[in-house]
């Protein structure tokens, strides 16, 4: 018997399994696109990285192969809300027992769960699995699979960046490498190289499923005052039907946006991170319920939404990235039917997500940290570390990290510190790590850069943004306002073949290497390592680009 009718056999024998056991324990009746290609290669031991688009499924992957695999099923997950949702519903399923390791509840009673086999999944957040006696216990427990939820906070290119998701890939090492699911619904090819990399993932199989979502209609419409900006963006959302999110860029600007709304009428409710934690359930628990028009609200409200008939998504400035904007948006529409997004633009507003990006790294602070670490002998305590220095365990692990980007130090599987570097003094390893975040901060300002392309583009709005995350689109969409205005001009055929082709790798003489993301008749736009993306004149590339 060949290898390829062999393989073809197995694949065929897991996939019958996936299938009757999704329906028997979950009952569906079928398995979605990119769905049983996932969990098939999972079930044969193999990493994956997952990027399909919100409501696309991602949870069924690891659910599914969870019930025939022997050990527990670690999940990564980043809410508290959303791992409570996520239990409940596998309660419900009988899929084994489900727990969540939080600060709601003993994580020790639920630590014991897992380890007496009571529990088949167990949800913590990155933090729960930054502290060594947690992983331990779950490494006692032999877990037979991994699943990563929201990965691109792994990234420090991907929004929504969480330093301590950038340890996970220690953790998985700790815990015996079984099999691991990273699961994004928008990830950018180099967002997806930083995950691969950051997690350890091994040959992973890469499943990228179409970020279009053609019944979302794409539209912007630009102001020069920010009190006109403001009365349209109250009008429109008040003469909406159906449920509807506004994203504002400020905690004060919720509160506002939803006051005017209610006073036109409708039941329009803020949610931002400083409010009470009782008070954002009971935003969520109105959302959840469709007992609200409209919920205004900052960045903070999103990971998890589980509404299929969210109507319409008004931005009232424009995120700090199309990553963030196409994760926000894609909350609108999973039920398939029409549904609407509207950016309410003026160029001034640019300026404000520059001011939120910024807070450059301390170099005095980088410095005494790598000093310290080096001066102590053996290991230093991370928690010591952080009482000496008088600063918040997550700032610390943002300093640890960046040095440990540099090269200078390493962190233990018992959350220690050690001083590596027998070539970097701590000036220079406090100098490197302060580099290593000038390049981040050019990474985010051009990211930006793109939010304003697509922003002031004449051309296909869907088209820009598809190709933003390399996923190449032949014509116009016929149904974003500039399409619908006659305005879009038609692309010239850009060849699929050649030295700047899409997806093409370059070199550039100051930024590296790079990927060609998008090509025009007269430019191209590539993303780089180093300063992220950039738009070029093919006419004036010949002496600075080269084809790798």
């Amino acid at each position: 018997m060949g290898l390829r009718t062999t393989l073809k056999g197995r694949f065929g024998q897991r996939g019958r399994r996936l299938r009757a056991t999704a329906k028997h324990r979950f009952g569906w009746q079928r398995l979605r696109s990119g769905q049983q290609e996932a969990m098939e290669h999972l079930l044969g031991g193999r990493d994956v990285l997952l990027v399909m688009p919100t409501g696309g499924g991602k949870s069924a992957v690891y659910q599914v192969p969870a019930q025939l695999l022997d050990g527990p099923t670690i999940v990564v997950s980043p809410l508290i809300a959303l791992q409570r949702d996520q239990v409940t519903g596998l309660l419900k399923a009988d899929a084994g027992g489900a727990v969540a390791v939080n600060s709601t509840s003993s994580v020790a009673a639920g630590l014991e769960q897992v380890t007496a086999g009571e529990a088949e999944f167990v949800f913590l957040s990155p933090e729960q699995l930054a502290k060594p006696d947690v992983v331990e216990k779950l490494a006692q427990a032999r877990p037979s699979l991994i699943a990563i939820d929201e990965a691109h906070c792994v990234s420090s290119w991907g929004h929504d960046f969480r330093p301590d998701y950038q340890r996970l890939g220690k953790v998985i090492k700790r815990l015996g490498h079984p099999p691991v699911v990273a699961m994004t619904a928008t990830a950018a090819p180099n967002v997806r190289e930083e995950i691969v990399r950051s997690l350890g993932l091994i040959d992973p199989v890469e499943i990228v499923r179409g970020f279009d979502r053609p019944n979302i209609a794409l539209e912007v419409r630009r102001f020069v005052r920010e009190e006109d900006k403001s009365q349209a963006l109250i009008e429109d959302a008040a003469t909406r039907d159906g449920l509807g999110l506004v994203y504002v860029a400020t905690r004060k600007e919720t509160e506002e946006y939803a006051a005017a709304l209610a006073a036109r009428g409708r039941r329009a409710e803020a949610y931002h991170a400083g409010l009470r934690n009782a008070e954002r359930t009971r935003v969520q628990e109105l959302f959840t319920a469709g007992d609200v028009d409209t919920v205004v609200a900052t960045s903070a409200f999103g990971m998890g939404i589980d509404r299929p008939d969210v109507r319409y998504v008004l931005h009232a400035q424009p995120p700090e990235s199309p990553d963030a904007y196409y994760q926000e948006i894609g909350r609108a529409g999973r039920d398939g039917a029409p549904a609407t997004a509207v950016l309410f633009y003026r160029q001034e507003d640019l300026g404000l997500r520059r001011f939120f990006a910024g807070g450059r790294a301390d170099g005095e602070a980088l410095l005494r940290v790598a000093t310290l670490v080096k001066e102590h002998a053996g290991t230093v305590p991370a928690g010591e570390l952080a009482a000496l220095l008088k600063v918040r365990p997550s700032h610390l692990t943002r300093l640890v990290n960046l040095l440990e980007q540099a090269g200078a130090l390493t962190v233990t599987d018992t959350g220690d510190l050690r001083y590596t570097s027998r070539k970097l003094t701590p000036e220079r390893a406090a100098a490197r790590a302060v580099e290593l975040d000038e390049s981040r901060h050019r990474v985010d300002d051009s990211r930006i850069d793109m939010m304003r392309g697509y922003a002031e583009t004449r051309g296909c709005r869907r088209r820009f943004l598809l190709e933003y995350f390399g996923e190449p689109y032949t014509g116009t969409c016929g149904s974003c306002d500039t399409c619908l205005d006659g305005g879009a001009p038609e692309p010239a055929p850009a060849p699929q073949e050649g030295p700047f082709a899409v997806q093409a790798k370059v070199t550039h003489k100051m930024w590296g290497q790079g990927t060609v993301m998008s090509r025009e008749p007269d430019r191209i736009t590539v993303v780089f390592d180093s300063v992220g993306y950039k738009t070029l004149s093919l006419g004036a590339v010949e002496d600075v680009l080269r084809p790798l």
